[in-house]
């Protein structure tokens, strides 16, 4: 029998709590407070000085926060933790912690959006660099790196085509050259892959995604090394992207079911995939765990199912493409994913409409690509909806 440290990830997302008060409540209650009290003067100086662990204003942390990052610590196999307001957030606040002027980035070119703005954007105002690599050309990796290279940043699966990497060839790399190694992993969750087990020290979710499940909070956190995390966290509760301590008690909720949804949506995807794989009016598709993804067998040595976002493109081009979303009756018009509805997307106009047109070409996304978070409904009335949308 396991002991209570080694205990199942389902286990862990449900009894993972803060201490009760003197109410034994069995639920965690929500602790919307500014700040806390202190017994005196003594009290207060020492809480300040950090020779007491105690909560001292929600800038810096809060027991609904606390929750959230031992839950999402305990699924990942990490140290220590922040949670952020959002997930770009979490991306901006580890990235500025442990970055310096003059300092380089080697990033895989598959990213979202968002985050090649950073880089590509903001980051060169600070004199911070970053160099690219394509998503199936890791050989390229360690010629990119530099005596300024600092971090090695890449999603898996990535965002919006699903491609895959492997990340113990990158964690290798990183390893090999003294650098950080810093995994997006909101595709997959920490429920189907946890990439400190190949070698990475940080870990970023967007908890808006699957963590939440619902579409109801944004939130972001980052995982990982203790003292990458204590820079994370000193320049974070100065600079205030906290997450709030209602958004983190929905989010420890959330996470007691993260196991059971995430299977019904890796369920459902696979079905939807293969679907979609064999239909006329289909160009090609894409997820982790159909045979004829590129990366299959990485996925499978890395991954615990596929997640939930399937990417295709429709043949006849951005016309038919646009028919196909103006068709769709159930599916949501939305730019969220992990969501329990099923969201469709057009990600050259919305997620990564920054891009310029090369840059998306070149990352794989075409005007048609459509990107589909397959959601918690029954697969035929997914299926059902997509069919009449091609029809």
């Amino acid at each position: 029998m396991k002991n209570n440290k080694q205990r199942n990830f389902e286990t862990e997302a449900i009894r993972t709590q803060i201490e009760r008060t003197q109410f034994l409540e069995h639920s965690s209650p929500m602790y919307l407070t500014s700040s806390f009290v202190f017994e005196d003067a003594e009290d207060m100086r020492a809480s300040f000085a950090e020779e007491k662990d105690r909560n001292i204003y929600s800038r810096y942390s809060n027991p609904n926060s606390s929750e959230f990052i031992d839950k999402v610590c305990k699924m990942e196999g990490a140290e220590s933790g922040f949670a952020f307001a959002s997930g770009m957030a979490a991306v901006y606040g580890t990235f500025a912690a442990l970055l310096e002027s003059g300092d380089h980035i080697v990033s895989c070119k598959s990213i979202f959006g968002s985050t090649h703005t950073l880089f590509t954007q903001f980051f060169p105002k600070w004199n911070i660099s970053t160099s690219y690599f394509n998503v199936n050309n890791l050989d390229a990796v360690e010629g990119l790196i530099t005596n300024k290279t600092k971090i090695i940043y890449a999603e898996s699966p990535t965002n919006p085509g699903v491609d895959v990497l492997d990340l113990e060839v990158l964690g290798n790399i990183a390893k090999k050259h003294n650098l950080i190694f810093i995994i997006d992993n909101c595709f997959a969750s920490p429920y189907l892959q946890q990439p400190i087990k190949f070698g990475a020290h940080l870990i970023i979710h967007s908890g808006t995604k699957l963590m939440d499940g619902q579409g109801r909070v944004l939130a972001g956190i980052t995982v990982g090394n203790s003292d990458l995390i204590d820079k994370v966290y000193r320049f974070s509760r100065i600079t205030g992207p906290a997450l709030s301590p209602f958004n983190a008690w929905v989010l420890s909720k959330s996470l007691e079911t993260l196991a059971l949804r995430v299977d019904r949506h890796c369920a459902n995807a696979l079905q939807l995939a293969t679907y979609l794989e064999n239909h006329p009016k289909i160009a090609w598709v894409k997820y982790p765990f159909l045979k004829s993804h590129p990366k299959y067998e990485v996925a499978k040595k890395q991954m615990k199912a596929g997640g939930c976002v399937v990417a295709f493109e429709v043949k006849g081009g951005l016309d038919a493409g646009r028919k196909f979303f103006d068709s769709v009756k159930m599916l949501s018009l939305s730019a969220n994913l992990g969501d329990s509805r099923s969201i469709v997307t057009h990600p050259a106009s919305t997620t990564h409409s920054k891009l310029s047109v090369e840059e998306r070409k070149s990352v794989g996304i075409s005007d048609g690509t459509v990107r589909i978070s397959v959601g918690l409904e029954h697969i035929d009335d997914i299926i059902a909806d997509i069919e009449q949308a091609l029809d």
